[in-house]
């Protein structure tokens, strides 16, 4: 099983501990690339699929790099839903 594989597969698991810079792998392997709002945006990060002009928003964790476990389970269903997982 490869790296990404067993990635993706940690991320389907919805695990308590899921960091954002894995998080943001998965996407990348999904083909996403991560943007900022803008310079005034603060926390919030935009995944962005120019292929299917698709995009994520969501807040980065702070002060702790680990994802809430909603936050988690709203990337999963975004993700399933769209056919990327």
């Amino acid at each position: 099983m490869s790296r990404k594989e067993k990635l993706i597969k940690r991320f389907l698991a919805l695990p308590k501990d899921f960091t954002y810079s894995e998080l943001v792998a998965v996407f990348k392997i999904c083909g996403f690339v991560e943007e900022n709002k803008g310079k005034t945006s603060g926390s919030h990060v935009r995944f962005h699929n120019r292929d299917r002009a698709m995009g994520f928003m969501m807040h980065k964790p702070h002060p702790e790099n680990i994802v809430m476990g909603n936050a988690l389970k709203d990337a999963l269903d975004f993700l399933k839903s769209n056919n990327y997982l």
